[in-house]
């Protein structure tokens, strides 16, 4: 870019637990102040309250409705942070609808009144405001960054929902004069019409665009959109990183093998609902999880979205201990955890990681531990084929617990070669971030490639494989 930007925006739907969100912004959040330590960044959310207390740093929302944690079912949102009043009383609005519900035409009749004549013309008068609003806040910055993986979907809450906020808010940083960069963006699904029209307009608002994989351009290219674009991995492969205590190899009988399940097709939270999926789901892995008890492993449960997640972790808990006999279920921990520093503390302590999750599979990457990826979108087969792992990667629907437990052991048996792979890939994506970040955020003094604390020995693991 060609000045010193001084107020940078970055805009995520992030802060419904989602730990890889969240690690999306700390590592983009470090590689601009390595660069440009002095420059002011403020984050542009789905839940306000949870970037500023994660990042510190002040923090707007991007929609009227915010987030906090706890499904609203029916709608693949999540709840907003007031409770709900007079919740367990019977309300006379209450008694009016179920009173109406023996006429149902003129219940009918009353629900269209009060959509045309009410609930629109508030609600258009109320984001009116709220544009004006945001506006009023863009006026103050210089760059817009949209920094977070899946950006570009519409299967939670249809074209209103994402597409739109994406939208909107490009459009108010263009009439703002501010600059406007995708970084590294995800794509998909995009199914209706009126989410392409918004991510197609939006993305033809945008000075810089860069997807996450080739996936998601291709998918961008064949909804319409012909720009100029890059692709460059996923922004968390450039977080900073501690060093972690590493867990004792070979330790016979006692390796611990993590576990990172999800709410996949859950009818609880899970915007695709189908309660025997899911079932099948936990009780595959549950039987795959006592066969490794049964082996001599250890298993540690862990999420990598915890909001979402932490009732499945509960669920698998709980039908692994119906697989197993009581003298083992010590063998079964549960990981509690709220950030991602901690995340990465308790799976540094894992010898293999099965994770659903794709950033389940960057965490483990980062640490350099061996991965079995259960992949319910493209995105998590097209990030294992990208690291060479694809052989590993088995399908969510079409697995079962012999062939996972199969994979399983042959990862085992493959384990040093792959840790040689995953640091020579691990080492590519930190300097492909490193010069993308350098173009983006050009500094006086010479650049330096991403790394962290076990860069080094990671790369020598490399040479030698």
């Amino acid at each position: 870019m060609d000045r010193v930007t001084k107020r940078i925006g970055l805009l995520d739907h992030v802060g419904g637990g989602n730990l890889g969100d969240d690690a999306t912004q700390t590592a983009v959040i470090q590689n601009i102040k390595t660069r440009w330590p002095h420059a002011q960044i403020a984050g542009f959310s789905i839940n306000p309250s949870d970037t500023r207390k994660r990042h510190g740093i002040p923090s707007y929302a991007i929609r009227r409705r915010t987030w906090g944690f706890g499904p609203i079912a029916g709608d693949g949102s999540l709840g907003a942070d007031a409770s709900e009043p007079g919740k367990g009383t019977v309300s006379t609005g209450a008694k009016l609808r179920s009173a109406l519900r023996k006429h149902p035409f003129l219940l009918g009749v009353l629900r269209l009144v009060n959509l045309v004549a009410i609930r629109a013309p508030r609600g258009l008068v109320a984001e009116l405001v709220f544009l004006f609003k945001s506006f009023w806040v863009l006026r103050s910055f210089d760059l817009l960054v949209i920094s977070g993986g899946g950006q570009l979907l519409d299967s939670w809450g249809g074209p209103w929902a994402f597409p739109y906020t994406i939208w909107k808010w490009i459009f108010l940083a263009k009439m703002a004069r501010l600059r406007r960069v995708f970084l590294n963006v995800g794509a998909g699904p995009l199914k209706h019409p009126l989410s392409i029209f918004f991510v197609k307009r939006a993305l033809r608002f945008a000075d810089y665009i860069s997807f996450r994989d080739e996936k998601s351009r291709t998918l961008i290219q064949q909804i319409g959109f012909s720009g100029k674009s890059k692709v460059v991995t996923d922004n968390v492969y450039c977080l900073e990183i501690p060093r972690y205590a590493i867990s004792g190899l070979g330790r016979a009988g006692n390796s611990i093998v993590g576990i990172s399940p999800m709410a996949y097709c859950d009818p609880r939270v899970y915007w695709k609902k189908d309660q025997r999926l899911y079932d099948c789901f936990i009780r595959k892995l549950a039987v795959f999880g006592s066969a490794l008890i049964g082996s001599g492993y250890r298993i540690a449960l862990f999420m990598s979205d915890i909001n979402f997640d932490r009732q499945a972790i509960e669920d698998l808990k709980n039908a692994l201990e119906t697989e197993i006999d009581v003298a083992h279920r010590s063998w079964v921990a549960v990981e509690r955890v709220d950030t991602t520093d901690t995340l990465l503390s308790k799976m540094s302590l894992m010898d293999y990681v099965v994770t659903c999750r794709f950033h389940g599979v960057v965490f483990a990457h980062l640490l350099n531990k061996p991965i079995l990826a259960l992949s319910h979108h493209s995105k998590v087969a097209t990030l294992m084929n990208d690291i060479g792992l694809s052989e590993y990667c088995v399908d969510m629907d079409s697995f079962e617990a012999d062939s996972l437990l199969n994979t399983f052991r042959l990862l085992v048996a493959n384990g040093e070669s792959i840790k040689g792979r995953l640091a020579a890939a691990l080492a590519r994506y930190r300097g492909e971030l490193a010069s993308q970040f350098d173009d983006l955020f050009p500094r006086a003094t010479p650049a330096v490639t991403c790394r962290d604390s076990q860069s080094d020995e990671k790369l020598e693991g490399a040479g030698r494989a």
